[in-house]
């Protein structure tokens, strides 16, 4: 960049907040009144009672002054003209003196000219002002933004039903003086420099326009080194061109940096503000602003010769401009406070003027007319009968997709015709009772709010549709059509009482605005429409478009893109993860947790830490234990990375990508209640910290960018690795491993887990470019276990307790989710309250909650009726919401009550008060009980932190499992916790997270598992009276036995279980695949039952269930009740000594069918076997040190299902942490990853390593051979014996899949379903 003076004093002056253009009333009084020395004949009205106008001042009470209209109903209006565009501030009204005539509602309109108006609209909806009560009283309203206008028209709405509409106005305001400059589409005004360049750090550049043609350069600027800064319309919205020192993109070229507004071609007036400081721009359009830093490498704008408004001429081609010129009016148009129209009026030398530029605003006289209902509008317009031919003009715009446009009985029986919107397409057609109709169809997309210019000309048997001057004709032959004007001509719809062939609506009637009106070459009148001297109409509102952007501002949110109609806006959240009629709500979850409370347990999700607040939704690994529901976030580079040739001047640095934001990772880590990472550093003669007071060789860099000098496993602020705070490295002078700069590999690794510096997003590593000199570094993923938001609950034990938290801001959508329980009749959730607006939840009577809102337009009430009572000490889930469409309340899984919001009136909400949790402002109808997981707008409330503080409430909540005991299935027992429940599967053959993963093994034919029941052994090394199950009753009353499995072999012996006095119980497979059942009671009494349905060895997986209840027995298989049988009463029932499955190896004089079975022992799969509360295979896999099982054989842990499946490999694969994340605990990660020297000396390492724990393996083997002389342990994971026939695994899938099924009184609805509405 060229050093060029820089003007910026003037820049200064207006950042610096001193000059406000355009705000003449906020700097000064401008309250004067305006109305009160107007003569009469600046009022005008719609009609008079009198027949002439009567004074209509305000206060004016000679004999019955006042304006009344002939016909007191919606078409009337009243009017002034002030002489002089003015700044208006407030109106006031009166009835007519003396009498019971006063309007009770009304509203506003302005104008520049007395046409074209332009509603007063107050929350972008049109305002209606409260009227009068009496005729005398005076009712004054302040405008909450002021009007700059000549005329002023006041329509009644509402009026004292006992007499008729009077009024008497004043308007109050003050002079407006402003620069004006008119720029007929081909001219400019040119503001010259007084140098070659102007180049600005700071700009400021506004203006008022107005204009009726949608496209236009309004100013333009560029310099040669590729600068340049264009506005310019484009089909009504404002597209602004900026670019700073960026060669490679030019304007005419490139997309926008910005594009605000819409429908700026009404001829009326906008504002433009655009503020630029360095590459960072606010561009303002009315008021909306955008934000956005603009393309290019330096910070100032560096333009060249002068700037342009109006449009871009041509050099050295005068009256030649490069793109569309502006054609309307400009208003107080500054440039860096330098007023641009003032210099041209006074013709001042810095100004060069192209083409007509006038000083004052020429106004079109262009009467446009609105049509309103989509049934009941309609135009009828006169045409010329009989005349040969026929054309007809007009130009509409509108949102909406289909609607007729025009219909008319042709003269002379030449039929009739329509003219319609389909689907956004152009479509006439010409209909003779005897003829074949000719159609032509054209155009798309026309309901897009734009302009549209139609004509339809038919002259000697040709018919043209032209459309936008592009002319389409029918496609078919129309040389036998003879086509005479008609009588009638109906615009938009038809009136109720006509046949179908003097109107045509096939299809709704026109909503949107039409203007210029031409029929038989011959303009429309359509001020005498409205004054009634020409055509009917009904349902319209002439000389103003009422045409308004639902998309502007856009309402989706999370990037939801916006369609409307003429009524309403619709959004399509698809991809944006989110739903909802504005794309509020989230389709996930907010944490792992909640997942899991749904019963899933580990795979890939989707979270959204803030529910329905900004941030979007983040992919994580939800991993469900036992004991903790982990998270991970995986990054960019979790593997072993090496490192050498690094140094203090050339640092190796690599960059970590979570495939998510910074505040989404910090949302995440904030609600855990820990998180970590581990760090692994991996050394020879490379040093980490260069502790204890050295300069750190390597650090990281955390979630705020800033550098951390401390490793794994202490904690921040402290310069040492794990092995200095243990006292454990390998040099007592250093603090960690590495620092010792040792010539062998070593490693400083540990777990970094302060949350505020979480996660690693960079590693920084410069000591590796000395001789023999390599490190290796490796970052986990983060994982984080814990959410702080799903089980934060509080107990309000008074009804005069609440707590109270900051006022909630939700203008236009708000969301309140909460779970909540109560044994009381009634009380108050949460209020919140402002001025005139509240928002409340209570819970109304013992089966009913009430969500009451009121955002200005009077209280609605929301009420979900339960069929059982909600005051059961239960968790019910609640959900409100309310937008700018939808109010709506959902009550655990009852149907969602739904009421669409009103588009009059006030949208915003506007709360002022404290927000009161568990009670309201008033003290009274307080909450008794407890609320859970309260979340606002995606906000997260700490209610636990609060109720800490604050008396009559108790941070948390007792009483999970009375709700959600259900969870634990299998004989799981629901255990609490502080914050939430686990199922606890001791007495149960499952394991997992809800005792639902089967334990299941593989047999060989001489495989043996036997459980001994002399005396009572743990199962499990924790012993406690929850653990009280797994001892055995000496007598026991009853005997429940459940057992899965899948085998080709028969017979075979399934289970065996033997009692004292040599009394058993045995099942079994005979020869031909009946399953049978011996029990034998005594010598004497031996019973066999058989099941003969089907051949059980059949490789498919059968579930068996025996149960004895006293003398009556019982056997299910596959779930069906396949015998039942009861025994006498003289019956003895054992205690029992041991149950074995497979093979018995004891001699135990066997009876021959169960000795026969049990020659070939059992070849297949057991799972979940359990006898009464004992899981004896369970046993044996998970704690078989110390319960008192014995394993005998080759005993394979593995998925029946997977067994079976052909595709063993498909089935068996299971996806751990490592294989998603690379390993988690790798002690010589060096050996493959980092070859060097240091090969042989590992080796040898290794070596003897090897020989100690070969050793101390033959010891522990004698030790265990001679505690259990008989017994051996094989168990072996993912691997198959190599005699089991492959054969037999086939498709069948033991594992249960994950369902729930919820019902309200025991698990509430998941925050995230979102079912439809029960619209009210």
């Amino acid at each position: 960049m060229d050093s060029v003076p820089l003007l910026m004093s003037v820049s200064t002056l207006l950042f610096s907040g001193l000059w406000h253009p355009g705000s003449t009333a906020t700097n000064y009084n401008c309250d004067d009144p305006l109305a009160s020395l107007l003569s009469p004949m600046a009022f005008s009205s719609s009609s008079t009672l009198t027949g002439t106008n009567r004074p209509a001042q305000l206060n004016q009470r000679v004999g019955d002054d006042g304006w009344s209209p002939e016909d007191s109903n919606a078409q009337q209006w009243l009017q002034m003209d002030l002489g002089s565009r003015v700044e208006i501030t407030a109106v006031a009204t009166q009835g007519r003196t003396g009498s019971s005539d006063w309007v009770t509602r009304y509203s506003l309109m302005f104008s520049d000219t007395g046409h074209n108006w332009k509603q007063y609209q107050q929350e972008d909806n049109i305002w209606t002002f409260a009227g009068n009560t009496n005729a005398d009283s005076v009712m004054h309203h302040k405008l909450l933004h002021s009007v700059r206008a000549r005329f002023v028209r006041f329509v009644p709405l509402e009026w004292n039903p006992s007499g008729k509409i009077g009024m008497r106005v004043e308007v109050y305001g003050c002079s407006y003086k402003s620069d004006v400059a008119d720029f007929d589409g081909r001219s400019s005004l040119l503001y010259r420099f007084n140098q070659k360049l102007l180049s600005t750090l700071k700009d400021v550049i506004s203006m008022k326009f107005k204009s009726i043609q949608g496209d236009g350069v309004l100013f333009h600027g560029e310099g040669q080194r590729g600068d340049y800064v264009t506005l310019e319309l484009q089909k009504g919205r404002l597209a602004l061109h900026l670019n700073l020192d960026d060669s490679k993109t030019r304007f005419s070229s490139g997309p926008p940096s910005a594009m605000l507004g819409s429908l700026l071609d009404d001829q009326h007036w906008h504002s433009v503000l655009i503020e630029r400081v360095g590459k960072q721009v606010n561009f303002t359009v009315d008021k909306y602003t955008q934000h956005f830093r603009t393309k290019g490498e330096a910070d100032a704008l560096d333009i060249d010769y002068e700037l342009s408004f109006g449009g871009i001429p041509v050099p050295g081609k005068p009256g030649t401009f490069l793109k569309k010129n502006f054609q309307g009016c400009m208003e107080n148009l500054y440039y860096n406070g330098i007023n641009i129209i003032d210099l041209g009026k006074r013709r001042k030398h810095q100004i060069h003027t192209v083409g007509n530029v006038t000083f004052s605003c020429s106004e079109p006289q262009i009467i446009p007319i609105t049509f309103v209902s989509s049934s009941h509008s309609y135009l009828l317009l006169p045409g010329t009968p009989q005349i040969d031919g026929l054309s007809v003009g007009f130009q509409f715009r509108t949102w909406n997709k289909d609607g007729q446009l025009l219909s008319t009985e042709l003269s002379e029986g030449s039929g009739t015709l329509l003219l319609s919107l389909e689907s956004g397409t152009l479509r006439l057609v010409i209909q003779k009772s005897t003829e074949r109709a000719a159609e032509i169809l054209t155009g798309s997309n026309l309901d897009d709010g734009l302009w549209h210019s139609v004509s339809i000309n038919a002259r000697r048997n040709r018919i043209t549709l032209s459309l936008d001057n592009e002319a389409a004709a029918p496609a078919q032959d129309t040389t036998w059509m003879q086509i005479y004007s008609g009588n009638n001509y109906y615009f938009g719809g038809c009136p109720d009482n006509l046949t179908a062939s003097q109107c045509l609506n096939p299809i709704m009637a026109f909503q949107g605005c039409m203007r210029l009106i031409f029929i038989d070459n011959q303009p429309k009148d359509l001020i005498s429409v409205q004054q009634g001297s020409l055509g009917n109409f009904s349902d319209l509102h002439i000389d103003l478009c009422s045409i308004k952007d639902r998309c502007l501002p856009n309402y989706c949110e999370h990037g939801g893109s916006c369609s409307q109609s003429w009524t309403n806006f619709y959004c399509n959240c698809s991809d944006t993860g989110y739903t909802g009629t504005t794309c509020h709500h989230s389709l996930y979850e907010r944490s792992c947790e909640v997942y899991r409370h749904q019963g899933s347990t580990a795979g890939f999700f989707h979270i959204d830490p803030d529910g329905s607040g900004p941030l979007g939704p983040l992919q994580v690994y939800c991993n469900v234990t036992e004991d903790k529901i982990w998270t991970f976030v995986q990054h960019n580079n979790t593997e072993l990375t090496r490192v050498r040739g690094a140094s203090p001047e050339k640092p190796y640095s690599m960059a970590l990508d979570y495939n998510g934001s910074m505040e989404q990772l910090g949302a995440l880590i904030d609600s855990s209640e820990h998180c970590e990472q581990e760090v692994a550093y991996y050394c020879r003669r490379s040093r980490l910290l260069n502790t204890p007071d050295g300069v750190p060789f390597t650090w990281w860099i955390g979630r705020s960018k800033e550098r951390h000098p401390y490793w794994g496993g202490v904690p921040p602020g402290v310069q040492q690795c794990e092995c200095g705070l243990d006292e454990i490295c390998l040099d007592i002078r250093h603090f960690c491993n590495c620092d010792a700069d040792k010539d062998e590999w070593t490693n400083d690794t540990g777990f970094l887990s302060f949350k505020d510096h979480l996660p690693v997003t960079q590693i920084v590593i410069t000591d590796t470019n000395r001789s023999n000199s390599e490190a290796a570094w490796r970052i986990g993923p983060l994982r984080c276990y814990g959410d702080r938001h799903f089980w934060n609950a509080v107990s309000f034990y008074t009804e005069a307790s609440y707590l109270h938290f900051p006022t909630l801001h939700a203008e236009f959508s708000a969301d309140i989710s909460f779970f909540f329980k109560t044994t009381a009749l009634s009380g108050v959730f949460l209020e919140n309250l402002g001025i005139i607006d509240f928002i409340r939840l209570e819970i109304s009577s013992p089966s009913e909650i009430t969500f009451a809102i009121d955002v200005g337009n009077g209280p609605i009430e929301l009420i979900v009726q339960s069929p059982s009572p909600l005051n059961d000490n239960q968790w019910h889930y609640i959900r409100a919401e309310r937008n700018l469409k939808v109010t709506s309340l959902q009550v655990d899984q009852l149907p969602r009550t739904c009421r669409e919001t009103s588009e009059a009136g006030h949208f915003r909400l506007q709360l002022n008060s404290q927000l009161f949790v568990g009670g309201m402002s008033s003290k009274q109808k307080g909450f008794l009980g407890c609320i859970r997981s309260l979340s606002l707008n995606g906000q997260k409330l700490d209610l636990e932190e609060r109720a800490r503080v604050t008396s009559g409430v108790r941070p948390g909540c007792p009483g999970h499992c009375s709700s959600y005991g259900s969870i634990c299935h299998n004989g799981g027992k629901c255990v609490e916790k502080r914050s939430g429940y686990f199922c606890d599967c001791t007495s149960s053959p499952y394991e997992g997270p809800f005792c639902r993963k089967e334990v299941s093994a593989v047999f060989e034919a001489g495989t043996s598992v036997t459980y001994m029941f002399q005396e009572p052994y743990p199962v499990t090394k924790h012993l406690n009276q929850s653990s009280s199950a797994i001892y055995t009753d000496l007598a026991p009353s009853k005997e429940n036995i459940a057992l899965s499995f899948v085998t080709a072999q028969k017979p075979s012996l399934l289970l065996y279980i033997n009692s004292s006095s040599q009394d058993f119980l045995a099942v079994l497979l005979c020869k031909n695949g009946s399953l049978q059942v011996h029990y034998q009671l005594s010598k004497e009494e031996t019973h066999v039952f058989t099941i003969e349905v089907e051949n059980f060895a059949n490789r498919r997986i059968h579930h068996l269930k025996i149960n004895r209840e006293g003398r009556e027995f019982t056997i299910q298989m596959d779930e069906q009740l396949r015998l039942s049988y009861n025994f006498s009463p003289e019956a003895e029932f054992r205690a029992v000594r041991s149950l074995t499955l497979g093979k018995v190896t004891e001699n135990l004089g066997l009876d021959p069918e169960v000795a026969k079975a049990n020659s070939l022992g059992f070849a297949g799969c057991l799972s979940a076997v359990q006898y009464n509360h004992i899981a004896p295979l369970k046993a044996a896999l998970r704690h078989a040190t110390v319960s008192p099982v014995i394993v005998q054989g080759t005993l394979t842990e593995s998925s029946c299902g997977s067994v079976i499946d052909p595709d063993v490999d498909a089935v068996t694969t299971v996806h751990s942490l490592s294989d998603l994340f690379g390993k988690t605990d790798e002690r010589e990660p060096l050996t493959n990853a980092v070859r060097s020297d240091s090969a042989i000396i590992g080796g040898v390492i290794a070596v003897v390593i090897f020989i100690i724990f070969s050793i101390v393996g033959i010891m522990t083997r004698f030790l265990y051979q001679h505690k259990q002389s008989h017994h051996t342990n094989q168990i072996k994971e993912k691997e198959y014996p190599a005699n089991l026939d492959s054969s037999f695994r086939n498709n069948i899938d033991l594992q249960n899949p994950v369902s729930e099924s919820f019902t309200p009184s025991t698990q509430p609805r998941r925050p995230g379903s979102y079912g439809h509405c029960l619209l009210l």
